[in-house]
């Protein structure tokens, strides 16, 4: 795949990961980890995706400023200034928004594209394919969205449903959004898949520049020039002081709703499909069905040490011990120095209130007498 001429990416690598604790935590979070077994990390993987499209020079990575050394050290290709760090978390329309505005001064009439640092695509042709049509309608002046073809009538996903085609050159797929849609329940998610006007909202936003922080003016205004602000001291001796003072300000709101909603209520949104295979490994039981069949023992890591006796589910070790799991059947063992966690895959939806738990410093263990 060739590059795709004035794109550039945007990559907002933040969140705890809390439904695949033990593994992924606040200090060392998901997209920093190879979940996949393919021995580079979530956020390496996206990299390498994108590098194709847009060249090393063309992508920022937003990230935490605790995980900026990190992300730093696993892409060790990008220079200081791409690797973009928040001093606290406002969400994802401040940290695409921030390197959409860096972008910018130095590349007025550039395409920014955001992906999450921390899924999991396969087929690239097929993704290369989206961003290509996604880029031509943008710089038509559209705020496009890459809906992902729904394998299920998924209650985990918010949807986008699509209205008129649209008639742009390079962008044959390209369709109006006619709307938005949290969570539904089961049956609604049903009903939208019958109608094959719907596709899962997986958060890929691919728009000009200008036209994005245009839009960023009108419908958060505040939270627009408080980016401004920040922007204009980048790079100066003022920009730590500025960012300091300024990011804690900002708006803490999600790009879907502060653009890709009411922008498609006026109809400034397209959309264009992505058939390829997306994961956004959510939690267990989505990592499960990334490394293995069903009905069988996956396990990430050596499973050299790992000792299955009639058992079916997920083990994950990073301790070196040996695991042994006999006659469970759903089961997720995850063993890492600071936890172990033993659920079922049924359950990895509830992982996370442990998680919420463990933030309780434990007890200091008892002396043996």
């Amino acid at each position: 795949m060739s590059r795709v001429e004035g794109l550039h990416a945007i990559i907002p690598a933040g969140g705890a990961g809390t439904r695949l604790w033990p593994l992924s935590t606040a200090d060392h979070p998901k997209f920093l980890l190879d979940l996949t077994g393919a021995g580079r990390t979530l956020l390496q993987q996206t990299y390498d995706r994108l590098v194709p499209l847009v060249g090393a020079e063309g992508i920022h990575v937003v990230t935490g400023a605790v995980h900026g050394d990190k992300v730093q050290a696993q892409l060790p290709e990008l220079a200081a200034g791409q690797v973009v760090r928040e001093p606290s978390p406002r969400d994802s329309m401040p940290a695409i928004g921030l390197a959409a505005a860096l972008v910018a001064r130095e590349h007025p009439d550039a395409v920014v594209a955001s992906f999450a640092a921390d899924h999991v695509i396969t087929d690239a042709a097929a993704f290369d394919d989206a961003v290509t049509q996604a880029a031509a309608l943008a710089r038509d002046g559209w705020v496009c969205t890459i809906g992902i073809a729904p394998t299920e009538p998924s209650v985990a996903f918010g949807y986008v449903e699509a209205g008129d085609a649209l008639d742009v050159s390079g962008a044959p797929d390209g369709r109006a959004v006619a709307r938005f849609v949290e969570k539904p329940d089961a049956g609604t998610a049903a009903d939208y898949l019958a109608t094959g006007r719907f596709t899962w909202n997986a958060g890929m936003f691919v728009s000009r520049a200008d036209v994005l922080l245009e839009h960023l003016g009108e419908q958060q205004p505040r939270l627009a020039e408080g980016i401004a602000e920040i922007a204009d001291a980048w790079g100066s001796p003022t920009q730590d002081e500025v960012l300091a003072r300024v990011w804690p300000t900002l708006t803490k709101i999600a790009i879907d709703h502060a653009i890709a909603e009411p922008v498609a209520a006026a109809g400034g949104i397209a959309t264009v499909p992505g058939t390829f295979g997306w994961d956004d490994v959510g939690d267990y039981a989505s990592l499960a069905g990334l490394l293995g069949a069903e009905g069988t023992l996956r396990v990430l890591g050596d499973a050299g040490r790992v000792i299955d006796v009639g058992s079916d589910g997920l083990v994950i070790s990073t301790t070196g011990r040996r695991v042994a799991v006999v006659g469970l059947s759903d089961a997720v063992v995850v063993d890492t120095p600071d936890a172990v966690l033993v659920t079922t895959l049924a359950h990895a939806q509830a992982v996370k209130q442990a998680a919420e738990a463990a933030k309780t410093p434990a007890p200091e263990p008892k002396a043996t007498p």
